[in-house]
């Protein structure tokens, strides 16, 4: 068109026409006048300005000025200067004589015109008075006037003016290829064809139509005609055309069908103003298929983002399709998922929503229940003949998925839905999961209905012995040995991996009814078959305790040197009584040998205090009592909060009071008294100390001591022993309530008695059972802070268990470090350190966090769920203090033993780290594991997918990337954080696809 233009324009002659030419008013003897309308005439349009604002500033002749003014004017519009605009007003508001006004106008529009600036020069040329114009002023002025509204996107106002000149000899043939230009655009390709047919102009004609005729022939449906004009017209057609001819070949082959001649000219085509719509994308994409290049037509497909027609359905459903043959099947579920969501193609709809409800079954669904996907398609097509199919997919889409609670719901409501098999391989999956969760009474529930359905003999054999585990879980040892008997007689049971364990469990199952005889011939059973490994060894350490209580002391150290020999554990506790079971058999000089290795070999054992406690008892009984001494001042010394502390130093006195060393026996015996007169101890003390001082004569002086003791009440021992006996008495005959107000009464009548930590000790635990845990908390308390006994230490768990449970963390971290300190049984002492460990890490405390969990994870014997909470915690404050590369380790670590919750965190960061080192496959591999295995931690699954989207965004895979955050925001309002992450992911991927696609709205609307 530009080409046209020029020469068009060189043919009017439009020069600056009537500014060359001065009449002899302009050439008078003003010299500076003269020099400035040649410089202007030359084109030096800002010398001259300088010069006639000169003039303009100087002169006294008013057509001079005048003059003067219009040139100024002039010379800015051409110098592109701002205000050169009001500076022509100007002229023609101060000048409205001259006779340059309408030639003004007129110059400045043809200015701009020349310059391809329209709608300047429109807004000029509407400032012309057109009566005053000559006839070919007229022609010049209607042609170009028609061609700024033309170039101006106002055809309806330019079709007026170019009608005009349509016959002109000059500008006709240009108005008539305009004006069918115009019905063109507007789609009138009958009237469009009869105009370009009147336009005599070969020339022009050969350079134009061929485009136009193409494009109307594509338009009407001609496309063999539409080729052929469109391949006539490339090799003399600009840039702009070349693309477009290329989109009207291609589109004509691919509307007959020969996709492999359409690609080459559809990758040709360039876009409007550079960029695709989704049609192209589609188009090229589809023939790309047809083909079977797979790869190809996925990376058109996955370009087309936010469509909402036929095109876009037809293209996901193809997308996915690709997706399958490249065997991404988490990529083509998204795609068949967006297409069964699109109303546009009945037919594609369902087969859509048919293979989206396969694959979520196959892989797993992160947007909603595998189930429910079946569901919605069973209830859209209940006459579908896939229904068979999909119900057999939905009860396994349910034991696949892990929702068997889910499954055994949909089963006895729909017991056709699967065979009696599947009923009962849900109902023992979902007994093992009440398991797991502790909730043993709707385990034996499930287990039973397992059993009693007897369709697979080795599921039937299974529930046996998991119901058993349940019993035994529960408290019930005595069902628990019917049911392992029950097990061991099942058809299938000895082949089964439970079997080899039978032994010990009803070892254990007796060792707990304290039938010692059953216990020791089953874990000798065990033991005498059993590979090695923790439960043999395990096995060992119960063999010895169970010979050990029945005061088969040989046998016993036998046990123990076994779990010594295998390397078990409990070493320390092994060794510990085997000293113990030499003292037994009157083996004293043995027993002291033992011990004082023990105290040698485990400086760091719970049971150092016990074993250097029974070291000074058997220094007593060989009359060592300097020994004796030692070891109870050893015991004393590093192992303060240790409960013997009180037994120890009474024994010492009693030491020193039957060797007659009476003073030193007062100062111990005060000491007991000073130091834990709520103890038993403190009593005992007190009576021998009465000895003494009644030996030396010196009564008078234990009065006043006595008198001072709030436990020691001579008067009222008798009514105090009686009303505590008389709670007991309730207790033990199960009347719970009497018990409680009986403890009560006895706290309320001897605040100060001896026995009040015992009556809070009871009070506590019944409480506890009933549920009633705040009040139990205060009594456990304290006990618990009496600081003595066993009964200090089970106070003291309780106490951490139950602000545990209220989360109240803060409270809790001083009673479990007394707990960590104090304890003597190995687990309370886990339990101390692993809860100190999330303790710490809740208030942000990671290097404390990582000592704790290291401590943890150090505990012999330690539980998988224990283990992985440790790496738990290492991996969340090697996260938080930046050691990625720990954090990473830690997580894996927990990978390979967690479940649950704990598992999918693990999960995500492992894609996470891989997002991070550029893994983007194996990360959605991660992602999409997550997806299918822990459906249930829904927020672990939403980061899991905004991560996934930031990956096929690396991928260069939009449709992916933005399907997937969409979901998010639509899915995940219960997580705002999670949706305000992906809002702001989606809203910059659309701003970068929208640079490319043309289709696609940057804001999504």
């Amino acid at each position: 068109m530009r080409t046209t233009l020029i020469v068009l324009l060189a043919l009017l002659g439009m020069t600056g026409q009537g500014i060359g030419q001065e009449s002899a008013i302009y050439t008078h003897a003003q010299r500076k006048y003269q020099e400035a309308l040649d410089l202007y005439n030359n084109k030096q349009y800002q010398a001259a300005q300088t010069l006639f604002e000169e003039v303009h500033a100087q002169t006294d002749d008013p057509e001079t000025e005048a003059n003067s003014a219009y040139y100024i004017a002039n010379a800015a519009v051409r110098l592109n200067q701002l205000g050169a605009d009001r500076l022509m007003e100007d002229f023609v508001e101060r000048y409205p004589t001259s006779i340059r006004r309408n030639s003004a106008f007129v110059d400045v529009a043809d200015y701009y015109f020349e310059n391809g600036r329209y709608p300047y020069a429109l807004k000029w040329y509407k400032k012309v008075d057109q009566s005053s114009l000559s006839r070919a002023e007229r022609e010049r002025f209607d042609f170009n006037i028609g061609y700024s509204l033309f170039s101006s996107q106002k055809p309806e106002e330019a079709e007026r003016y170019l009608q005009r000149v349509s016959n002109s000899p000059k500008y006709g043939s240009q108005a008539k290829y305009y004006l069918g230009y115009i019905s063109y655009q507007q789609d009138d390709y009958a009237e469009a064809n009869e105009r370009f047919d009147q336009i005599a102009d070969q020339e022009l004609l050969e350079e134009k139509l061929s485009y136009y005729q193409a494009d109307m022939n594509f338009k009407l449906g001609n496309f063999e005609e539409a080729i052929a004009q469109a391949k006539k017209q490339l090799p003399k057609s600009d840039r702009r055309e070349i693309s477009e001819l290329n989109k009207i070949i291609g589109e004509s082959y691919f509307n007959l069908g020969q996709y492999e001649n359409a690609i080459p000219y559809l990758e040709d085509y360039k876009g409007k103003r550079g960029r695709w719509n989704n049609t192209d994308y589609y188009q090229l994409g589809y023939a790309q298929y047809k083909r079977g290049d797979f790869e190809a037509a996925v990376s058109q497909f996955n370009k087309i983002i936010d469509g909402q027609d036929d095109v876009a359905q037809n293209a996901y459903y193809h997308l996915a399709k690709c997706y399958l043959e490249l065997d991404k099947k988490q990529e083509a579920l998204n795609a068949y998922r967006n297409a069964s969501q699109m109303q546009y193609s009945p037919d594609i709809r369902k087969d859509a929503l048919l293979n989206y409800a396969r694959l979520s079954y196959e892989i797993g669904n992160p947007y909603e229940p595998v189930p429910q996907v079946l569901g919605n398609f069973l209830e859209r097509y209940p006459d579908s003949e896939e229904q068979s199919e999909i119900r057999e997919l939905l009860v396994d889409s349910y034991i696949t998925s892990r929702n068997f609670a889910g499954a055994m719901e949909l089963l006895e409501e729909n017991r056709g839905y699967a065979s009696d098999e599947t009923f009962q391989k849900v109902a023992f999956y979902r007994g093992v999961e009440l398991f797991l969760s502790e909730d043993y009474p709707q385990a034996l529930v499930h287990f039973d209905k397992a059993v009693s359905t007897r369709a697979n003999p080795e599921f039937t054999a299974r529930s046996r012995f998991w119901k058993a585990e349940s019993a035994y879980a529960d408290g019930g040892y005595e069902q628990a040995i019917a049911e392992y008997t029950a097990f061991a007689s099942e058809p299938r049971a000895q082949s089964l991996e439970e079997y080899k364990g039978l032994a010990y469990q009803l070892g254990y199952a007796h060792f707990k009814l304290k039938q010692y005889g059953p216990a020791t011939e089953q874990f000798r059973r065990f033991t005498g078959s059993a590979p090695s490994g923790p439960a043999k060894t395990d096995a060992y350490m119960r063999l010895g305790d169970s010979y050990f209580v029945n005061s088969s002391y040989q046998q016993a150290i036998s046990a123990y040197d076994q779990a010594l020999a295998s390397g078990s554990s409990e070493r320390d506790y092994a060794a510990y009584q085997k000293a113990m079971s030499f003292g037994f058999l009157g083996q004293e000089s043995k027993k002291r040998d033992e011990l004082d290795a023990f105290v040698s070999r485990f400086p760091n054992s719970s049971l150092k205090d016990d074993a250097l406690f029974e070291l000074g008892n058997s220094y007593v009984q060989a009359g060592r009592d300097g020994d004796a001494i030692a070891a109870y001042d050893r015991l004393i010394r590093e192992y303060r909060m240790s409960s013997l502390v009180p037994a120890a130093m009474m024994r010492k006195g009693l030491v020193y009071y039957n060797s007659g060393r009476n003073e030193e026996a007062l100062e111990v015996f005060r000491a007991v008294v000073d130091t834990y007169p709520n103890s038993g101890q403190a009593s005992q003390a007190v009576q021998t100390a009465k000895l003494i001082y009644v030996d030396l004569g010196r009564v008078d002086e234990y009065a006043r001591w006595a008198r001072n003791l709030d436990f020691v009440e001579v008067t009222d021992s008798e009514l105090e022993a009686a009303s505590f006996e008389a709670a007991q008495k309730q207790q033990m005959q199960g009347n719970t309530s009497a018990a409680e107000r009986a403890y009560e009464k006895y706290l309320e009548q001897f605040p100060g008695g001896s026995r009040r930590n015992e009556a809070h000790f009871e009070l506590a635990k019944m409480q506890f059972a009933a549920g009633d845990k705040d009040t139990a908390l205060g009594h456990f308390k304290v006990v618990a802070e009496s600081g003595t006994g066993e009964a200090a230490e089970q106070a003291l768990t309780r106490v951490c268990e139950i602000l545990i449970s209220k989360n109240d963390y803060p409270a809790a971290l001083p009673y479990l470090l007394q707990l960590e300190a104090r304890a003597d049984i190995p687990q309370n002492r886990t339990f101390a350190q692993s809860n100190l460990m999330k303790g710490y890490y809740g208030q942000k405390d990671y290097t404390r966090t990582l000592n704790y969990a290291e401590k943890v994870l150090s505990s012999p014997g330690l539980d998988d769920r224990i283990r992985s909470d440790a790496r738990l915690m290492i991996a969340r404050s090697a996260w938080e203090t930046g050691d990625f590369q720990k954090a990473k380790a830690s997580y894996q670590q927990v990978l390979e033993i967690a479940t649950g919750g704990t598992a999918a965190e693990a999960l995500y960061f492992q894609a996470l780290f891989q997002h991070r080192e550029a893994a983007f496959e194996a990360s959605n591999a991660s992602v999409q594991r997550l997806a299918k295995d822990y459906a249930a931690y829904k927020e672990w699954g939403g980061k899991g997918l905004v991560l996934m989207a930031k990956n096929f965004d690396e991928l260069d895979d939009a449709f992916q990337a933005t399907y997937i955050l969409e979901n998010v925001i639509a899915n995940f309002g219960a997580y705002p954080d999670l949706v305000e992450e992906a809002q702001k992911e989606l809203t910059r991927i659309r701003a970068k696809e929208a640079q490319r696609n043309a289709s696609v709205d940057p804001q999504g609307n």
